[in-house]
This record gives structure tokens, sequence and C-alpha cells, in this order.
């Protein structure tokens, strides 16, 4: 991660954000606002998102020091089992030991036996799988609650998280909206929103992008009207109907543009440039001048070349090429 010039962060990591929730920069591989996880502090206290596996002690000192200890934690919820929001499950199952792991029903197995999606994972890292997403480890079976098309996690005192499936990213991922804050945890559904900048990317890496179900998804979220939108990647965004107006505008703009390079025959690595560099008067943070480490951080996060696999696998499907 040197190498992509990012910025250290330091400090204690840990936000309050009103209604007893908190913001955990889980520093994943060291570094600040990449992944974020949430503590809601309710009667009985749930955790969104554990980060990676090697964020897991960063997380546990968090929560040590907002007063909830091993025997505390009720919960923990991901919105889907990609490794940077929930390669750290099996060892908060682990430190947590009261706590129940939850998760949609698509991606439960996956963290019973993790094997597949690990193996599969190191494919496409290599050698810097351990770097940035380290070991997911193993959750017992017993321990993990599988929710379906609608959920509900018990905060205690009448206060609920209600889980809604919103595939499209990933066909396991929910999002999860707080009866008591109006929050909506947004996991990756409504892209990747850049602090610094307020530039909002899309994510579309595959296998499982489908531009469709990802708009029906939005569509979701704004239904519910939400009071503000909790990015994983990263903090919280009040302007929700305009953030989710523009997440929509972003991946059909990002599609648009693989699909014309598609159109002209580009391979990926052409395609990839095309896309980088028309979609590049978007984003704030690749302007000139702009700090080329955030510009680092927000490629590391919002990956061209990941985003735009994952629109040519879905456009393979949806519209095959001719013979």
């Amino acid at each position: 991660m040197n190498e992509a010039g990012l910025s250290q962060g330091n400090g204690t990591g840990v936000t309050p954000l009103g209604h007893e929730v908190y913001e955990i920069d889980t520093r994943m591989a060291g570094y600040s606002q990449i992944t974020a996880g949430y503590l809601i502090r309710a009667d009985r206290p749930c955790l969104v998102e554990t980060g990676t596996a090697p964020s897991a002690p960063v997380v546990r000192d968090a929560l040590a020091s907002l007063g909830v200890g091993p025997g505390d934690l009720a919960t923990v919820v991901v919105t889907h089992i990609h490794l940077d929001h929930a390669g750290g499950a099996g060892d908060m199952a682990a430190m947590y030991p009261a706590a129940e792991i939850v998760v949609h029903e698509q991606g439960a197995r996956h963290l019973a036996e993790p094997s597949r999606l690990m193996n599969s994972a190191r494919r496409v890292y290599g050698s810097e799988l351990d770097v940035l997403f380290g070991e997911l480890r193993p959750t017992p079976a017993e321990r993990i609650r599988s929710v379906g098309e609608r959920g509900s996690i018990d905060l205690g005192a009448g206060r609920s998280l209600d889980s809604h499936h919103s595939p499209g990213h990933a066909k396991h991922h929910v999002g999860l909206i707080d009866s008591a804050s109006g929050d909506l945890y947004v996991g990756d559904a409504a892209g990747v929103f850049i602090p610094e900048t307020r530039d909002l990317r899309p994510a579309s890496p595959p296998p499982d992008f489908d531009l469709p179900v990802a708009l029906d998804s939005l569509r979701l979220f704004a239904a519910l009207a939400p009071t503000r939108l909790l990015f994983s990647h990263f903090g919280p965004v009040s302007d929700v109907t305009a953030t989710l107006e523009r997440s929509a505008e972003e991946l059909t703009v990002w599609v648009a543009e693989t699909q014309r390079a598609r159109g002209e025959g580009l391979d990926l690595d052409h395609t990839v440039a095309m896309v980088r560099e028309r979609t590049r008067q978007r984003y704030g943070v690749l302007a000139a001048g702009a700090d080329p480490d955030l510009a680092a951080k927000t490629e590391h996060v919002s990956s061209t070349r990941a985003n735009v696999e994952g629109i040519l696998r879905w456009l393979d499907k949806s519209e095959p090429a001719a013979p």
C-alpha cells in the first residue's frame, strides 16, 4: 500500500455521529478513510461492518474506547461479504463470543466456510491479498443468522436495524436502516464517497454487477426516506436525494462509456484507459493540481479497472457480441 501514496491516519479514528452512532475508521492496511465500521451503542450494541481481518484489533480497541467489552456486543452485521466489509467477521466472532453474526442468506455459507471466497480473492489479488485483506477466518455456523429479502435486528428498547436486500453491486448485499436515527447503511450499493472532495464514484466490480438491479436498489434506498446515508467508503452524507441521484448517474455514465469502448472493439487495457480519460472531468480529486496521494487513494477504493471489468462482464451476459 505504501506505493499507492496513501496518507497514514492518526488520532483515535472514532467519530460520534449522534443517536449513539459512532464511525470507526478501520485503518485498512494501516491507512485512514478507506473503510468505515459503525457502532450503534444501543441497549443491544451492534457493529455494522467489520473491515478486513487485520483491522479487527483496530475495531476491538475502538469498541473498548466506547465502553463495549467482549461480553457486551450483541450483534455484528455486514452489508455483504467482500473482504473489506466482512473480512474480520471470524475474528470479531471470536473476540465477542455473545455476538450474533448477521449476513444475507447468499453470503452465510462463505462466512462459515470461507475457503472458496479466499481462493477466489487470492487469484485476483495474488501476493497483495495478505497486506490488503488478510485471511477471513471461519465463523461458527451456529453463530450466523441469515436474512433474506427483509430482516430485522433488535437493538433493544424498541429500536431496530432493518435489512433490505439490495443487489446490483453484489447478490448478497443488504442496506440497513436504523429505526431511531433514520440512518441508512449503504455498504457499496450507492458507490464510493470521497469525503475530502465529496466525489461519488461507482462500485461495479465483477462478478455480480448488474445495472438495472443496481438502479432498482438505489430506488429502494430512496423509498426508505433515510435521514442520512452512511457509506462504508467513507462516512456520513446528509444530502440523501441528490447523492442517490448522483450515484445512479455515475453508474449510467460509466456503463455508457464502457459500452462505447466495447463497441469500438477495444481490448480491456484500452477500454480502461478510455473510460478513465472520459470520466476524469467528473471528479475534483482527479483535476489538475489535485493531491496525487488522494487521487491514488480514490483509485484504490474505486478502481477504474475493476469497475470496467464488472461492467464488461455484465454487458457480455446482457448484450452478447454477435458471432
